[in-house]
């Protein structure tokens, strides 16, 4: 998976937007203003940083260490930085729409009616 398949993927979420907080080299995606993947656009190879479940995690970086490692400058215990180089596509898509799905679940109530979810 590129870097343009990859910003695809995330923008067919559900009121996903994207932005560029911390530099133009680094690409944010966010569900209600909460980060769930951030990837540098200078980095190779390319790489994002997911939220995850800790047990998960912990699962994913066993089952490929050499392509998923703890979040680079992020909460270990909840975020993997994971090499887009060598994983199926597949599974990728996955992680990235658990890591929205993680993020999304602790929008608070009121939020998440109000975009519908």
């Amino acid at each position: 998976m590129n870097i343009e398949t990859l910003r695809d993927f995330c923008l067919t979420l559900p009121h996903t937007t994207e932005d560029m907080p911390f530099g133009e080299d680094f690409l944010v995606f966010r569900i209600c203003n909460r980060i769930f993947a951030l990837t540098n656009l200078e980095h190779i190879p390319v790489s994002v940083s997911l939220k995850c479940d800790p047990e998960r995690a912990i699962e994913l970086r066993e089952q490929y260490p050499d392509k998923i490692v703890a979040g680079y400058h992020l909460n270990k215990k909840h975020w993997n930085t994971v090499l887009l180089e060598g994983l199926p596509p597949t599974l990728i898509k996955e992680m990235i729409q658990h890591s929205y799905d993680q993020v999304l679940a602790k929008v608070p109530k009121k939020e998440r009616e109000a975009l519908g979810v």
